[in-house]
């Protein structure tokens, strides 16, 4: 059997056809196993641990329809292919309702059936890594949320990287989740029991970021009174994510490219060369070409870095991952007990709105929604959002609604202040630079749009 063979179940009453199946299973690199009817089928599966089950809809003692429905009782998940001579549209329906991977009517070419099952234990093959992917991503510090379609491409590429060694980059909006996206890596990698070490290269002034990265020994600059361990040691045997890597400096990244090249380093103010086994990710809200283009990130950095990359959906090409995003907000930050629910008119006001903080901007809306509705359902009110329309270009809302300006104003200002807090972690000098305020108007207006909260 080749490396990639499998173990598939063929179920006919038919011999002749049973045999042919058999021979084409083979010559594919498959083990096989026949049964004559669902029964003796029932029986297999339960005693080996199979890939797939191609069975005939019509068999005496147990039908296509039983065999699945059985399998189905029991846990065994395993995708089956249903085949039959007498295809109706009703037994398509029930077949596919139980769970049936695939229906083909005979007579059908041995071609569609080859990539019929080419395809069903390929899709098998994603829902298991993706399942595993999800196990793991829920033992770290948070978990990914939503299954439409853009999201099902970012767990399988996560999926197809994790175990490997390989560098990765992570592109995409502010807000989008790309630390949680390294995380999952990391947890789902041989890795994970080693440490996940996170840096901000955004949030940490360029004078320190070298330190922060390579440690120093005692004495190597003023203030240095002992010797520290940088973030690259910390990460040794597991994983850095270096989140914005396009706003370290020029000069670090040379640096950084060549500990990535050498895996050792020298800490500041020493001459001892430190072995590394660390695997770096990197992300940025940035193009990164573009950053290249621009002088940002060095162009060497750049091809050293994306070896592999994963581009993060925003909000707005995911809607129909919203309603669950809901859901998974008001039950974080929600009472205890009973949570509120949200009504029709509310999940179409938030479906209308392209969110150009993406997740981040939907999980400050709940929180925001769950004091005003003081324990009550989440109604369209409580989303007071200048809705963009959609389709709307990114980070441009539409025309707000006339007659309260200085309400849309003071929620603008509000918003943008939230948004630099975010991209700077708390750091208010770099949130104020970040805004063109000083750092006295910053703290003004938080004052004034969140007095509740200390500062």
């Amino acid at each position: 059997m080749s490396s990639s063979g499998k173990y598939i179940l063929v179920a006919d009453d038919e011999p002749k056809m049973r045999r042919v199946m058999e021979i084409l299973l083979k010559q594919l690199g498959h083990t096989v196993f026949a049964a004559g009817d669902g029964r003796e089928a029932l029986a297999l599966a339960r005693a080996n641990p199979l890939d797939l089950v191609i069975t005939d809809l019509r068999m005496p003692e147990l039908d296509g329809i039983g065999l699945l429905t059985a399998l189905r009782a029991e846990g065994n998940e395993v995708p089956v292919i249903v085949i039959t001579a007498h295809g109706t549209v009703e037994s398509a329906v029930s077949a596919m309702k139980l769970g049936a991977a695939d229906y083909l009517l005979r007579p059908f070419d041995l071609d569609a059936l080859e990539l019929a099952i080419t395809r069903v234990l390929g899709a098998a093959g994603i829902r298991r890594e993706n399942a595993f992917l999800r196990e793991e991503v829920e033992r770290g510090r948070g978990t990914f949320v939503g299954d439409g379609a853009a999201m099902r491409a970012v767990y399988e590429l996560i999926g197809q990287v994790a175990p490997t060694r390989s560098t990765v980059l992570i592109t995409g909006e502010t807000g989008t989740g790309k630390e949680l996206a390294a995380r999952a890596i990391h947890d789902a990698s041989p890795r994970r029991d080693k440490l996940f070490v996170p840096i901000n290269c955004a949030a940490i002034p360029a004078e320190v970021l070298e330190a922060e990265l390579f440690g120093h020994e005692k004495g190597a600059f003023t203030g240095a009174v002992r010797e520290r361990v940088g973030k690259f040691e910390l990460a040794d045997g597991g994983t850095l994510f270096l989140d914005e890597l396009t706003e370290m400096p020029v000069a670090l990244q040379a640096k950084l490219l060549r500990v990535l090249q050498e895996s050792t380093l020298e800490r500041l103010g020493g001459n001892r060369s430190i072995p590394l086994d660390l695997r770096l990710v990197a992300a940025t809200n940035r193009d990164p070409r573009q950053a290249v283009r621009e002088g940002r990130l060095r162009e060497d950095l750049y091809y050293r870095v994306n070896v592999f990359s994963i581009a993060l959906p925003p909000l707005r090409q995911r809607k129909e991952d919203i309603p669950a995003l809901v859901a998974h907000f008001i039950a974080k930050h929600g009472p205890a007990g009973q949570l509120p629910r949200v009504d029709a008119a509310a999940l179409e006001v938030l479906s209308g709105y392209d969110w150009p903080g993406n997740v981040r901007e939907l999980q400050n809306m709940v929180e925001r929604a769950l004091v005003l509705a003081r324990g009550g359902p989440l109604r369209a009110e409580h989303f007071p959002m200048e809705a963009a329309p959609a389709g709307a270009p990114p980070g441009e809302p539409g025309p707000p609604p006339l007659g309260r300006m200085n309400e849309v104003v003071e929620a603008l200002e509000a918003r943008m202040i939230d948004e630099a807090l975010a991209q700077t972690e708390g750091n208010k000098a770099r949130a104020a630079a970040l805004l063109d305020i000083s750092e006295r108007t910053l703290w003004y207006k938080l004052k004034k749009y969140r007095p509740k909260d200390k500062y």
